[in-house]
């Protein structure tokens, strides 16, 4: 079972040892943010949005409850669902902590997946 030990963070801030494994789940990097400054174990863009949610979404608060509902349903997908499962298997080997580049990490997909692996 996963719990609580599953975090979202800014891949601006930095790492602290609390982060246990370090994933980002954009589909684009981040500017502005080198390689070895991320500190990354993985960057899963398998399970990013797509390209089409994720302009429709533009971060607009508004949007945020039907953009979390249409990207609970691409992660029924094939790839997303397998990237998902992967997701999973880390959260419950340890500590994780999903990174976005988003100016409100709690309007994010990290905040969906987050929500969904503490499920």
């Amino acid at each position: 079972m996963v719990d609580s030990t599953v975090q979202v963070r800014r891949i601006y801030e930095e790492p602290r040892p609390s982060d246990g494994s370090r994933i980002l789940v954009d589909r684009l990097w981040p500017r502005g943010v080198s390689k070895e400054r991320a500190h990354l174990d993985d960057w899963c863009r398998a399970i990013a949005p797509s390209t089409q949610l994720r302009e429709w979404y533009d971060h607009v608060p508004e949007r945020f409850p039907e953009f979390a509902e249409r990207y609970e349903q691409e992660l029924a997908q094939a790839d997303q669902a397998a990237a998902f499962k992967e997701l999973r298997s880390r959260a419950a080997a340890g500590p994780l902590t999903l990174l976005t580049a988003t100016k409100d990490p709690d309007l994010s997909e990290a905040a969906v997946l987050a929500r969904l692996l503490r499920k």
